[in-house]
């Protein structure tokens, strides 16, 4: 605090008139002369700032108040130009007060003497930290009133959990970190993930989002995908376990490595600035799915409980669009995982039979469905080819899925005609209690008369190739799909010879949204076998030609005999 032993300058200023004006004024006053040196105050500035009048005279303003931030460069253009001017500024004076902040505004007029020289300045300042510390409540609120508001709708826009992990850590920066990463605990099918030693958490890096100053930086650290090994008694450890925010301002070096994954990453923390943390769970009907965590660096405050309790909104909201997303997830894996087991590449039935098939999941984001194909044997060197589609997604489909498969290999041996193998797979799959309906396609193929026999329960026709000529679509009569009870099969008789491609497929390779399906199946006529003769080529240019935009899964399979 300035001392009174200091020499007061002289003043050419006769202020004993305004001493006595301005002495029970409610504002601080003061004048300065133009080295904005104090040559007067009135005893509201001197409560104001917290020192008497003497510790004023003949010291700057930035000598007595070294901890506010007064705009010199504003006052020496009141001084230069003579337009008065207005500011607010912040920081603390010597005067006791509870508030961690406090503001003050000022008016500045230029002084001049009877000749128009320019002698000073003359201060009006009133202290307005309520109310500015209210207009600082009320823009904060608004701001976090309209990050609520932007996450309601931009956040879980997907069943996609990375997708929405992402949106989250996004929408939050920079509007309430510098940094922001969602971590989630791997998921339990589909995947295979080391044991994390012992008293160490292992989350997956799942979204990151930094201020671009940061950006560079932070991805020397991790990047989504990656999986983070928490030490014992760091904060998301122990956020997860208390199901509580953690916030942590890091006042010394050994705070900073407890916080994160490691004690060796704190040189590098301390390196770019971060000094305080904030650790939010990600809860969702009680089940933990991660946390989210905020970080603040070198020019941002400290979190606030404000800043917590909206933290908390953000990823209680968001924690319900994962936990859907989870669940999807997990039915997706497994469908997928069964889907995969009973969709393994079928062997050729006879040396003389060569056979090529693919499966192609709709692009991410789609339900799993209950496409389907097979080749089975039978006597006579002759064989019987299925492709088959069941209606609907996910597990249920796909479980639907492998009792038709296993019902059709029952009548298959049978050595019915396709037509009565749909009429009884039709009656068993009504009294088995599969409510799932599904298309099928069958083709029984003798090779010793060159004949192919079908039947088709509600499914597309098949294309034929034969050598050296275009694709034909072979017309079959087709039946109410399986599943229906409503029967009525029959079976149509199709040239086959040694050679002829016989080329199966299901809705997903030509169904597209407005569009009509026999436009569609109608471009699948130009099919021609590519120059090197092979079926795994054939498929491969089927599928980049009509499987890009698939909205569907596909399931293709091409087959031919040979002498």
């Amino acid at each position: 605090m300035p001392s009174e032993e200091h020499a007061a300058r002289p003043t050419p200023l006769d202020l004993a008139g305004p001493a006595a004006l301005l002495g029970g004024a409610m504002a601080g006053v003061a004048v300065l002369d133009t080295g904005l040196r104090y040559l007067y105050v009135n005893p509201a500035l001197e409560r104001i700032n917290g020192v008497s009048a003497a510790c004023h005279l003949g010291r700057s303003v930035f000598e007595v108040l070294p901890e506010i931030e007064a705009r010199e460069d504003v006052l020496r253009k009141v001084l230069a130009d003579g337009q008065p001017r207005e500011i607010t500024y912040t920081g603390q004076t010597w005067a006791v007060s509870d508030l961690e902040e406090r503001y003050w505004h000022g008016a500045y007029h230029r002084l001049e003497d009877e000749e128009g020289k320019v002698i000073g300045l003359v201060a009006i300042v009133l202290d307005v930290s309520e109310s500015e510390i209210r207009n600082e409540e009320l823009k904060r609120a608004r701001r976090h009133l309209a990050l609520l508001d932007t996450a309601a709708v931009s956040i879980g826009t997907t069943l996609d959990m990375d997708t929405t992990c992402q949106e989250l850590a996004d929408c939050v920066v920079p509007a309430l970190a510098d940094v922001a990463a969602v971590d989630v605990f791997p998921p339990e099918v589909g995947h295979e993930v080391r044991h994390a030693p012992p008293g160490v958490l292992r989350l997956r890096r799942a979204a990151l989002a930094t201020v671009p100053s940061l950006r560079d930086i932070v991805d020397r650290f991790s990047r989504p995908g990656d999986h983070i090994d928490y030490q014992e008694g760091a904060a998301v450890p122990r956020c997860l376990v208390s199901n509580a925010p953690v916030s942590v301002d890091f006042l010394s070096d050994e705070e900073l490595s407890s916080w994160g994954p490691s004690p060796a990453r704190a040189a590098a923390y301390r390196a770019i600035g971060i000094h305080s943390a904030l650790v939010v769970p990600l809860t969702a009907r009680g089940l933990p799915q991660g946390a989210l965590s905020l970080v603040r660096a070198d020019g941002s405050p400290s979190f606030t409980d404000e800043d917590m309790v909206v933290a908390r909104e953000l990823a209680g909201r968001a924690a319900i669009d994962l936990e859907h997303a989870r669940r999807y997830t997990h039915e997706h894996s497994i469908a997928r995982e069964l889907q995969r087991s009973l969709l393994s590449e079928p062997r050729g039935p006879h040396p003389h039979v060569e056979i090529a098939s693919r499966y192609l999941p709709a692009e991410q984001g789609a339900l799993v469905g209950g496409d389907w194909f097979d080749v089975i044997p039978l006597r006579d060197g002759r064989h019987l080819k299925a492709m088959g589609d069941v209606m609907g997604h996910g597990v249920e489909a796909s479980v639907a899925m492998s009792h038709y498969r296993s019902l059709l290999r029952l009548l298959a041996y049978d050595d019915l005609p396709p037509h009565e193998i749909l009429e009884h797979l039709d009656q068993m799959v009504e009294r088995s209690g599969i409510d799932r309906a599904a298309t099928c396609l069958i083709a029984v193929v003798d090779r010793a008369v060159g004949v192919c026999e079908m039947s088709s329960a509600g499914h597309l026709p098949p294309v034929f190739i034969d050598p050296g000529s275009a694709g034909r679509v072979t017309g079959v009569s087709v039946g109410p799909p399986l599943g229906t009870g409503f029967g009525g099969y029959r079976t149509t008789r199709v040239p086959c010879g040694p050679g002829t491609v016989l080329f199966m497929y299901t809705d997903g390779l030509v169904e597209r949204r407005g569009e009509d399906i026999d436009v569609s199946v109608g471009r699948l006529s130009g099919l021609a076998l590519p120059m090197s003769g092979r079926l795994e080529d054939l498929l491969d240019e089927v599928l980049d030609r009509f499987g890009q935009d698939a909205e569907d899964d596909i399931a293709v399979m091409a087959s031919r005999t040979s002498r």
